[in-house]
């Protein structure tokens, strides 16, 4: 029997860099390196905090234990379901990792947690161009084209806030 192409685990403290260089690579691919503004900092604080928000899982390469990739996320909550969900906000995997089955492994795991937890699903959003959708459908993940996400930042988001 061959070994692993890739281990999924939790996220790690020392993990922390890694991940922030792979959001900034995620950013430049989804063609918004302008807008990514991560710090080790910041993601320390909401992984590692005194009440983390958000959580990760990373993909390491076991001959060399390097990080192959990351998904990042948080809990969302199914009214109708009346139980929880994952809510992935990033899933990267490096262009020489890609087509290891990093991307599948970090997947399967969420889906794991999902089912031994007992939360209703696991959701994300992709960008309509972005040739992943495909290997989501293969998965059998469904698009959901029906709905249509909306934002409030910025001066937005203020002015709402302030009545």
């Amino acid at each position: 029997m061959s070994s692993p192409v890739v281990t999924v685990r939790r996220v790690r403290p020392t993990d922390v860099p890694a991940v922030v260089a792979m959001v900034h690579e995620l950013a430049e691919f989804e063609r918004a390196a302008d807008q990514c503004w991560l710090t080790e900092d910041q993601l320390t604080t909401a992984l590692f905090g005194d009440t983390p928000a958000l959580f990760g899982h990373v993909a390491v390469d076991p001959s060399t234990d390097q990080i192959a990739g990351f998904a990042l996320w948080f809990l969302n909550f199914s009214t109708w379901a009346g139980v929880h969900g994952i809510y992935l906000e990033d899933l990267y995997v490096r262009p020489a990792a890609r087509g290891t089955g990093a991307g599948r492994a970090l997947l399967q795991a969420l889906a794991a947690l999902c089912v031994e937890r007992g939360y209703a699903r696991l959701d994300w959003w992709v960008l309509h161009w972005n040739p992943a959708r495909d290997f989501y459908a293969a998965l059998g993940a469904a698009a959901m084209d029906e709905w249509i996400p909306y934002r409030l930042t910025g001066d937005a988001l203020h002015a709402l806030a302030s009545g």
